[in-house]
């Protein structure tokens, strides 16, 4: 993998918070793909739930087309 060096600057009760860790390359970089995987997936959820309402509507009319067609032929 290749890597690159970067400097940040941390609040220091977040640089307390890594003093006792022993690579703060890899957990910083887990911590990052964590958040940002976990950001891909509320994004994702809000465009779902965007898309869901927008379609209410329509998929209520076709529902209620189906509920017609549900008791034919049944006595």
């Amino acid at each position: 993998m290749n890597t690159v060096r970067v400097n940040i600057t941390l609040p220091l009760e977040v640089a307390e918070m890594l003093k006792n860790v022993k690579n703060k390359s890899s957990f910083i970089t887990e911590a990052i793909r964590e958040r940002v995987e976990r950001e891909k997936k509320a994004n994702l959820i809000k465009e779902l739930s965007e898309g869901y309402k927008v379609r209410k509507k329509e998929d209520k009319e076709l529902s209620l087309e189906w509920d017609i067609t549900s008791g034919d032929g049944i006595d």
